[in-house]
């Protein structure tokens, strides 16, 4: 079952940070704005050059992996979603099975242009396409920022339902106090350049 293990993550906004996640696990983030939590995830998924650490996926090491696989095997979900083609369906695997009705969504949309997406159909579009490529861990980035209460719920449940499936560790950074409790098994808080445990948050005061 796929474990994803840090050592010394730093994105160089923080101390670096060692962390082992279990299969299935799922680990909730905050922290003010520019505490560089969005980069954190990008230091873990190896996108920025000024960054240190390593990380592993099982015995999978993300330093002797090419970066593509890594990729793959680390799903990552920015906080804006990425669209490099005219039209939905240019970004999805054809051999996929992709269920568009679970996140209340139309099979039309795959052949509309992506400039006639709402935001929130952007998140939960990009949710799926994710999916898709059937990562082995998932670091998501704010995954419900744009979206109501019953749409958050009904994302919460897929990435839930993939996760048990597939025996998936998880790093979510979430703002939603609500969420954090609903997903999260432990909940950490960047504060002043330390990654901390909310348990430790709460010894503090």
């Amino acid at each position: 079952m796929p474990e994803l293990r840090l050592e010394e993550i730093s994105s160089g906004l923080q101390s670096p940070w060692s962390m082992a996640l279990a299969s299935s696990e799922t680990i909730t983030l905050s922290g003010p704005s520019g505490s560089g939590k969005s980069r954190l995830l990008r230091a873990i998924i190896d996108l920025d050059p000024d960054t240190s650490g390593d990380a592993w996926i099982n015995d999978t090491q993300r330093s002797l992996t090419p970066a593509f696989e890594w990729r793959r095997l680390a799903g990552y979900l920015p906080a804006v979603s990425h669209w490099w083609e005219d039209h939905v369906g240019e970004h999805f695997p054809l051999s996929s099975p992709v269920e568009l009705s679970s996140l209340g969504l139309d099979a039309a949309l795959f052949e509309s242009p992506v400039s006639h997406l709402s935001s929130g159909e952007k998140q939960r579009l990009a949710i799926i396409r994710l999916l898709a490529n059937q990562p082995r861990a998932l670091l998501l980035d704010e995954p419900t920022a744009n979206l109501d209460a019953q749409h958050t719920l009904v994302v919460e449940k897929l990435i839930s339902e993939y996760q048990q499936t597939h025996a998936t560790p998880v790093i979510c950074v979430t703002h939603d106090k609500s969420q954090q409790q609903r997903v999260g098994d432990r909940h950490f808080e960047i504060r002043n350049g330390e990654i901390l445990l909310a348990a430790s948050l709460q010894e503090e005061k």
